[in-house]
């Protein structure tokens, strides 16, 4: 039996912290786990530039409610979820996923939480568990499923490494170069294709 795990931001929808940079005016959060690996670095990096601006969670909401799905996207889902389980796997916190999932017609998330004041200031962040996508591709492996992953950033290589396929999605020129093992694609069909191959296989 297979799942597929797919990485959001990127793949799915565009880089939430991004469209919050660009609308903000603040250049320093578009800061991806594309540039830095080390997540729990990159988090506290973007708190500190949030309270050095006094922005918080409302100011980001606001935001998310204006992006849309990446063209395609949902369309894509929709038939993936035909003929396989699947679960998003994303490094975002519930806060921030929520209104994107109901453009995307509410697949399956699993992802973090992120502490904040009740002045809206956010504080910190929880993980959900320890290399989230790792360890949940592993125990969807310990339960009988046969994994397939793919996703754009660093942190979505634990998953794609451990899995019986792996496929990067509009990744980077240099993880494509330093990972080349695994297909490199940029169109929904393509990754669709590919995916039904390993399913059907």
């Amino acid at each position: 039996m297979f799942i597929t795990c797919l990485d959001l931001e990127g793949v799915l929808v565009p880089e939430i912290w991004i469209a919050f940079a660009d609308a903000v005016g603040i250049p320093e959060l578009r800061r991806t786990t594309r540039d830095e690996p080390d997540y729990d670095k990159l988090m506290k990096y973007r708190i500190n530039i949030l309270k050095e601006h006094n922005l918080g969670l409302k100011e980001i909401q606001e935001t998310i409610a204006k992006i849309e799905p990446m063209p395609g996207a949902k369309q894509f889902l929709d038939e993936l979820r035909s003929f396989t389980q699947v679960i998003i796997i994303s490094d975002t916190f519930s806060q921030f996923a929520g209104p994107l999932m109901a453009k995307l017609g509410y697949p399956t998330i699993f992802c973090n939480s992120l502490e904040v004041a009740p002045s809206g200031e956010i504080t910190g962040y929880k993980m959900r568990c320890e290399k989230s996508k790792l360890t949940t591709v592993k125990a969807l492996q310990s339960i009988g499923y046969d994994t397939i992953a793919s996703g754009d950033s660093f942190n979505d290589l634990g998953m794609i490494q451990a899995s019986k396929a792996g496929f990067l999605f509009r990744s980077t020129e240099k993880i494509i170069k330093e990972y080349p093992q695994y297909p490199a694609f940029t169109e929904y069909s393509e990754l669709l294709a590919a995916i039904k191959k390993v399913v059907n296989s």
